[in-house]
């Protein structure tokens, strides 16, 4: 009769004269001390299975850092692990210890690989008098391997290896051998798989340069640019096991589609600004292209203190790889309307231009629009009618989209407006920085960053379209103050947007082990008259501590704030609860 046991309740035990990093990796790689922090319920028989396959993961540690002539001992309650039949396990465990003597580490007496392409980066430790990890020469095989292909000679491959170790002086001469083969062109890419996307669309997309010479990075954008439609849940580019006539290099993409639509929702609320729900609906898919056609709708300022109801209707469709393999075609239209407690507008937008990815993290966005807009502010009612030339660059560096741990994301936009009627000629500038930083492993610390900066130039404030002008306040920019509390005054208690906006942020972000998070955030925001910000305006601060907590969406946010200057210093606190970090 045997009784399951907690593993919390199981003490085990690494004894021998060992380096506390080399302790520590055993630590990390031994299933024993893995099992002995888990809550979870085991057998004596299972903790015995357990030991004796920890033989095979200790003696892996102790390779990789150069130790060949190790004596390793595990015992389970006294008794040796390995001599411990599965069929007549112990009726009860309570201790078990791993007793190493890792002996000397073995150094390189020789170390060469060969032959090497013109370039070749391999790690500095492989070298005579060097420490012989085994992941250091699996690395240096990698290293040499990548070298060949970037060349373009894909079918690389080791033709052989001899590694020699003496234990009497603890030494280790390895000479590994490569075969590079030829260099080989890019063959005509095939495509496999059910797939609702036409064949030629996917090799329009893919754009694999066939003919040229063969390049991992190669393959690896002709996956990316099918994996960015959206339209797949899965993209493999598989080479050909040998080369054809030619030496050129068949390649198959076998995909998989997603699901053609999609749909979501999402909301966000605070204390001053309401309740703001939104949804959407995409087609990846919709004429058998992978073109994207993106429906969505928002409303905003339910039972808020901003004015009025916000609401945007809008839509969007995207055609993947139509001047070349990298440039996408848009088209879009939007009505939209901001009721605020400074200014009323209703607009209706068409347009439509380009939008080039220069890789996964970069792209670049060119357009044409029209926009009729009707607005009120204290400068009175107005109509207009503008020509847009949108153009903008986004750099997303960042590792997580709603809860980025490191990395930076840049997002700048110009929009230079030609005015049909109702407003002067101008330019609208809007850019949005972002940096992270992380320190720590398991309960982390990350700061974070954020810079903002808007523009009008050209119009006079009064002849400025009154949406295109900045405020101050709220979630987006200064936590703990009203939203858009801060503008311009132009005398009888009366408020318009700025000319010009500075917005700057900080968080530390403080993560547990589990699934809770801290908090602490200021901002700042400037409002001037001026086109660019010369220190004339005025100025409003903000700080609070916050809550997070993580789940496969994202983490669920909830700030508490107070101004900390600014008109309403000190006056009223705010609550602002979303999902996803505040930026």
């Amino acid at each position: 009769m045997f009784s399951n046991l907690p593993a919390s309740a199981l003490e085990v035990t690494i004894t021998g004269t060992l380096e506390e990093d080399l302790r520590t990796a055993l630590e990390g790689g031994s299933l024993l001390v893995e099992q002995s922090k888990l809550e979870t319920e085991v057998s004596p028989q299972e903790l015995v299975a357990i030991a004796q396959a920890d033989y095979k993961r200790v003696l892996a540690v102790l390779y990789d850092y150069g130790f060949y002539g190790a004596t390793i001992g595990i015992s389970v309650d006294g008794r040796e692990a390995s001599s411990i039949k599965s069929v007549s396990p112990p009726s009860d465990v309570s201790r078990a210890e791993i007793t190493i003597d890792p002996g000397k580490p073995f150094r390189f007496n020789a170390a060469t690989i060969a032959p090497l392409a013109d370039g070749t980066e391999l790690p500095k430790g492989f070298k005579k008098g060097e420490t012989a990890r085994l992941s250091l020469m699996r690395d240096t095989v990698n290293a040499a391997t990548k070298a060949w292909r970037d060349q373009g000679h894909a079918k690389v491959k080791l033709d052989s290896q001899t590694i020699t170790a003496r234990h009497t002086d603890a030494t280790i001469a390895a000479d590994v051998r490569l075969n590079p083969g030829p260099k080989l062109r890019f063959g005509d890419l095939d495509v496999a798989g059910d797939s609702t996307v036409r064949a030629e669309r996917i090799l329009e997309i893919a754009g694999l340069p066939v003919g040229t010479v063969y390049s991992p990075k190669e393959l690896e954008d002709a996956a990316s640019r099918l994996r960015r439609t959206g339209a797949f849940s899965s993209v493999a580019m598989i080479e050909a096991e040998d080369a054809g006539p030619g030496d050129q290099l068949g390649v198959t993409a076998r995909v998989a589609d997603n699901k053609p639509r999609r749909f979501g929702f999402g909301g966000e609320i605070s204390t001053i600004e309401g309740l703001s729900v939104s949804a959407f609906w995409v087609h990846r898919n919709l004429f058998g292209g992978a073109e994207r056609l993106r429906v969505e709708a928002e409303i905003a300022g339910i039972g808020g203190d901003t004015g009025g109801t916000d609401f945007l209707i809008g839509t969007r469709y995207q055609r993947p790889s139509t001047f070349n393999e990298d440039t996408d075609l848009y088209i879009l239209g939007e009505i939209e309307q901001e009721d605020e407690v400074n200014y009323f507008s209703r607009q209706a937008t068409i347009g439509a231009g380009i939008e080039r990815f220069a890789s996964d993290q970069r792209s670049y966005r060119f357009g044409v629009a029209i926009r009729r807009a009707n607005t009120r502010d204290a400068f009175g009612d107005d109509q207009y009618t503008l020509l847009l030339f949108p153009a903008g660059a986004t750099f997303d560096y960042r590792d997580k989209l709603l809860d980025a741990r490191k990395g930076y994301y840049l997002d700048a936009n110009l929009t230079p407006f030609y005015a049909i009627d109702g407003a002067d000629n101008g330019l609208l500038t809007e850019v949005d920085a972002r940096v992270y930083k992380t320190f720590g492993t398991v309960s982390t610390t990350t700061f974070a960053l954020r810079g903002q900066l808007g523009s009008v130039v050209g119009p006079s404030l009064a002849d400025a379209p009154a949406d295109f002008l900045f405020y101050s306040g709220g979630g987006d920019t200064v936590r703990g103050h009203d939203y858009q509390s801060l503008g311009v005054d132009i005398g009888n208690d009366q408020i318009v947007g700025g000319r010009s906006f500075l917005g700057l942020s900080a968080e530390v972000r403080y993560r547990t082990e589990g699934s809770l998070g801290y908090v602490g955030f200021i901002d700042a925001g400037y409002i001037g008259e001026e086109a660019f910000p010369d220190g004339s305006g005025e100025w409003q601060s903000g700080a609070g501590l916050g809550l997070r907590y993580d789940t496969p969406i994202g983490p669920i946010r909830f700030d508490v704030a107070v101004p900390t200057s600014g008109d309403d210093d000190g006056s009223s606190w705010q609550v602002y609860i979303g999902i996803g970090q505040a930026f």
